[in-house]
């Protein structure tokens, strides 16, 4: 039998959900603590003190954003620059936000707020092969999220607490492990060569000549997710199109 979709049955958020989401995420802990520890070592050189990484690391929540603003520190910190750049970053979370709409459209108060403010790269796609596999737990998405909060959390401000002690050299294997873990989880939503292909072949193209053209940090990952997700909705609107003429 078909897995259900999420639009054809109720969808719920249990305590179940939530325990299975955070038990989901634990293996992407690993790929986190590179990346978090960088970040705390950052930080650290930076001058923040270990409260005001704690505080940054627990309300930004997003590495990339938090690189780019830690990038751009200096004395006076150019806030609004700072601000600009995370927004531009972050701003990939909105189509995110609608492709999780089945479930989120559905959640109120709490459920919903909580869901949205641990929402990441690694916990949308967890919870879009979720939905995919017939799913109807949002609490799984709220449980991936918080499990890979607190992981995030305590790898930044181990990585501050290490301070000078870490010594990684430029372009190390050890920088690599998030991006790893990250295209391990893509697996599941691998849709097939027709469905999936093109869009993130372009979506990867685009960023590279963003890149090799020498586009600030932000901007290669902007163009690429839009150009790779627009493809992407033109190709399944088509799809949906077609089949209703026949």
């Amino acid at each position: 039998m078909a897995p259900q979709s999420p639009q054809s049955g109720r969808v719920v958020f249990t305590r179940a959900g939530f325990r299975r989401g955070f038990a989901a995420s634990l293996p992407l802990w690993v790929g986190m603590l590179p990346f978090g520890v960088v970040i705390g070592v950052l930080s650290a050189a930076k001058g923040l003190t270990f409260a005001e990484t704690a505080l940054m690391t627990s309300l930004v929540y997003a590495g990339s954003a938090q690189l780019v603003a830690l990038e751009m520190w200096a004395d006076p910190a150019p806030i609004l620059a700072a601000t600009i750049a995370a927004l531009v970053v972050n701003i990939r979370m909105a189509p995110m936000g609608a492709a999780l709409a089945p479930w989120l459209d559905r959640l109120r108060g709490w459920k919903l707020w909580g869901s949205l403010s641990t929402l990441v790269d690694h916990s949308f796609a967890m919870a879009v092969a979720e939905q995919r596999a017939g799913g109807r737990d949002a609490g799984y998405l709220l449980g991936v999220g918080v499990g890979i909060w607190v992981s995030w959390v305590a790898a930044v401000l181990a990585g501050h607490l290490g301070g000078g002690l870490l010594q990684v050299p430029p372009g190390h294997p050890l920088f690599f492990a998030a991006i790893a873990a990250f295209l391990s989880i893509l697996v599941p939503l691998w849709r097939g060569v027709r469905v999936d292909a093109v869009p993130w072949v372009v979506a990867g193209l685009v960023a590279l000549a963003a890149h090799r053209a020498g586009w600030p940090v932000p901007l290669p990952l902007l163009l690429g997710s839009f150009a790779g997700a627009g493809l992407g909705a033109w190709i399944e609107l088509r799809g949906r199109g077609a089949a209703g003429w026949k």
